[in-house]
């Protein structure tokens, strides 16, 4: 980024300063002002755009061991942790996970107090009415309650700042640069909390990782999440977490804006469907569980077919199982009638592709198909295997939904400790934190389990804000 010329002379001191404007910066910000901090808040966009990726989630997950106001049954610590596994299949820093975790409930109560209100449980086949909390009014309604705490608390917010550099002297934080209506504007503080985001939105660095194939990615965020912070700390020798190419990367309508398309992006209907690419074949397991748990892997998945484009077909006995696209469904009555209208599809290996599917199942599939239950409705000798959910795709009208990937955020990110600390060649920096997605491939190296992003965003962003008023005092 190029830099303007001429650094404005006035020195804004603080104690705490918090770049980034999500969940995870107003947690931050709310912990340190709670401790007698004096704090302002840097956020790239302009108001109306604020807190990052939170304007589009919609909960968080929680361990409980009995019911809750808004949560069913209950969610051990244990249970969360063998989640958390399996999809990153290892690939996570054990420890701060399951710190995460044991904190989860906590949180919970910690954004009641203040202002966040929770729907009731969610029923349906998404299966999260024991694991996943729902913001009332999703998460601009989140954004709104927390914003308005700090306010009372008294902390300032500067919009439209972009931060382009962090002074690290002596191994303490001492000041950040922040670009302001073409100026430059440096802020002294005593206290760091760096909670800026991936860098998903930078096409340049995408294309370092992905090569051409991120030309067709769609960001489902922040088109402000350019990773400015993140490369910047990397250049002074921030030691960092997690591959480039990883991130959570669903599976959403091709159709979607090439930003900040959201939520509504998103297609649930993966697992009841077939999923082929443009070859008209398939190339995963559609079935492999609920799709909570798997969902942020199939962006990867259509990443890696040819053009990064691939279609979910199913037929009329399933669509109402699943959320339907914000964007109209392509269909017909008859299955040639609707692959024709796949103009970048082979049409006729489409066909046999379904034909095969439909020979490899039993007649058992039809009888004992539950979709509320992982029900083993599978088929037999067919590679990919579909291992629930099975079901002929014999009944019209037939329809389709176009996807591509749709990347969340990126998982690359900054090394922290349990203290949210930032470590600079390999030492920990006293007054220098990181909280939210800019460090949340410590704990999520790969895969994905739904609304983990916003539980590891608010308790690393209440340790963050936390121990930066203590080093700021």
């Amino acid at each position: 980024m190029t830099e303007p010329s001429a650094l404005l002379r006035t020195m804004n001191s603080t104690d705490v300063l918090v770049i980034g404007g999500g969940h995870a910066a107003l947690c931050a910000a709310i912990s340190a002002a709670e401790r007698g901090a004096k704090v302002t808040v840097l956020e790239a966009a302009p108001q109306w755009m604020r807190g990052g990726n939170s304007r589009h989630t919609r909960n968080m997950r929680v361990m409980h061991d009995e019911p809750t106001a808004t949560l069913v049954g209950a969610y051990s610590a244990d249970a969360y942790w063998q989640d958390l596994l399996r999809v990153t299949e290892g690939v996570t820093d054990s420890e701060l996970a399951q710190m995460v975790i044991a904190q989860s409930t906590e949180l919970l109560h910690w954004l009641v107090r203040r202002g966040v209100h929770f729907q009731p449980a969610l029923s349906g086949t998404l299966n999260l009415e024991s694991t996943n909390a729902f913001f009332l009014g999703g998460g601009k309604a989140l954004l709104n309650a927390e914003y308005a705490y700090a306010k009372k608390l008294g902390v300032g917010v500067v919009y439209e700042a972009q931060v382009i550099r962090i002074n690290v002297e002596g191994g303490r934080f001492r000041s950040a640069v922040a670009e302001i209506s073409g100026e430059l504007t440096e802020f002294t503080g005593n206290g760091l909390v760096v909670a800026s985001g991936g860098f998903q939105a930078n096409s340049a660095w995408m294309r370092e990782a992905w090569g051409d194939a991120a030309d067709n990615f769609l960001i489902r965020g922040t088109p402000y999440n350019t990773g400015i912070v993140l490369k910047n700390l990397m250049n002074q020798g921030a030691d960092t977490v997690g591959e480039p190419d990883q991130c959570h990367a669903v599976a959403i309508d091709a159709r979607a804006p090439k930003y900040d398309g959201g939520i509504v992006s998103r297609l649930d209907c993966v697992c009841f469907s077939v999923v082929v690419n443009k070859e008209g074949q398939r190339f995963y397991d559609e079935g492999e569980d609920f799709w909570p748990k798997r969902y942020a892997i199939w962006g990867r998945l259509v990443a890696q077919q040819p053009g990064q484009i691939a279609y979910a077909l199913f037929d009329d006995k399933v669509v109402n199982n699943f959320m339907p696209s914000a964007f109209p469904v392509i269909q017909s009555e008859t299955l040639a009638g609707l692959a024709a209208q796949l103009v970048d599809v082979d049409s006729q290996q489409l066909l046999a592709t379904v034909d095969a599917f439909n020979a490899a199942l039993s007649g058992e599939s039809e009888n004992n198909n539950d979709p509320g239950s992982l029900d083993g409705c599978a088929t037999v000798g067919l590679t990919p295997a579909k291992t629930n959910w099975a079901r002929p795709i014999d009944t019209g009208p037939f329809y389709a939904y176009p996807l591509r990937p749709g990347i969340t955020f990126t998982y690359m990110g900054l090394k922290v400790d349990r203290q949210a600390r930032v470590h600079l060649q390999g030492k920990p920096v006293d007054n220098m934190f990181a909280a939210g997605e800019v460090m949340a491939g410590n704990i999520l190296g790969r895969g994905y389990c739904a609304g983990t992003g916003m539980t590891i965003g608010g308790v690393f962003g209440r340790i963050a804000g936390k121990e930066a008023a203590c080093q700021a005092q």
